[in-house]
C-alpha cells in the first residue's frame, strides 16, 4: 500500500528539469518586462523617434505562431503513434524557425534601409537590442529543435516517458517564445 501512495506522490510532483526550465521561463520574462518597461520610461523622456516597424516583422510573426501550431501537431503525433506526420511537422516547426530568423533579419535591413540604427536615435536601438535578444532565444529553441531531429531520425521510434518529457520541455519552451514574440510584436504596434 505504501508503494502505491509513493507512486501517485511521485507522479503530482513537477519534475526538476520542468521546474528549471519554469524558473528560466520567470528570469527570462523579467528582463524583457524591464527592457519593455525602460523603454515606455525612454520614450517619455524626449528626444524619441518615431517610426514605423517594417511590415516584414509581421511575416516573421505568422512564422512562428505557424510553428508553434506545427510542433504541437508533431507531438500530438508523437504520442498517438503517427511517426510520420510526427517527424513531418517536426521539419515543418525547423523550417519556420529558419523563416522567424530570417524575416528578423529582414526587419533589421529595412530598419537600416530608412535610416533606424543601432548606434542611432534610442527608438531604434530599443527595437534592435529586443528583438535581438528574442532572436537569441529563438537560436536557442532552433538548436534544442536540431536535437528533437536528430533523435526522431537517428533514434528508433518509441514513446517512452524519457521521451516524451523532452518533447515536452521542447514544446513548452517553443511555445513560450512563441507568446514572447507576439507580446514584444504587439507591444512595438502599441509604441507607435
Amino acid at each position: 500500500m505504501s508503494t502505491s501512495i509513493a507512486t501517485s506522490e511521485n507522479k503530482s510532483t513537477i519534475p526538476p528539469v520542468k521546474f528549471a526550465l519554469w524558473a528560466g521561463f520567470a528570469s527570462i520574462i523579467m528582463m524583457f518586462v524591464s527592457l519593455t518597461s525602460a523603454y515606455v520610461v525612454r520614450q517619455s523622456a524626449g528626444n524619441w523617434l518615431e517610426f514605423k516597424l517594417p511590415s516584414v516583422f509581421l511575416y516573421s510573426s505568422f512564422s512562428i505562431l505557424l510553428s508553434s501550431i506545427t510542433l504541437h501537431m508533431s507531438y500530438s503525433n508523437f504520442k498517438k503513434g503517427n511517426e510520420k506526420s510526427y517527424k513531418l511537422f517536426l521539419i515543418a516547426t525547423m523550417a519556420l524557425a529558419m523563416m522567424f530568423i530570417m524575416f528578423q533579419y529582414q526587419g533589421w535591413i529595412a530598419m537600416q534601409s530608412i535610416g533606424i540604427d543601432l548606434a542611432g536615435n534610442p527608438s531604434g536601438s530599443f527595437v534592435y537590442v529586443i528583438s535581438g535578444l528574442h532572436a537569441a532565444h529563438v537560436l536557442g529553441g532552433i538548436g534544442i529543435l536540431t536535437v528533437a531531429l536528430v533523435q526522431a531520425y537517428g533514434q528508433k521510434y518509441q514513446v517512452t516517458s524519457k521521451r516524451l518529457l523532452r518533447f515536452q520541455l521542447t514544446s513548452q519552451y517553443w511555445h513560450f517564445v512563441d507568446i514572447l514574440w507576439i507580446y514584444l510584436f504587439i507591444f512595438f504596434l502599441i509604441q507607435r
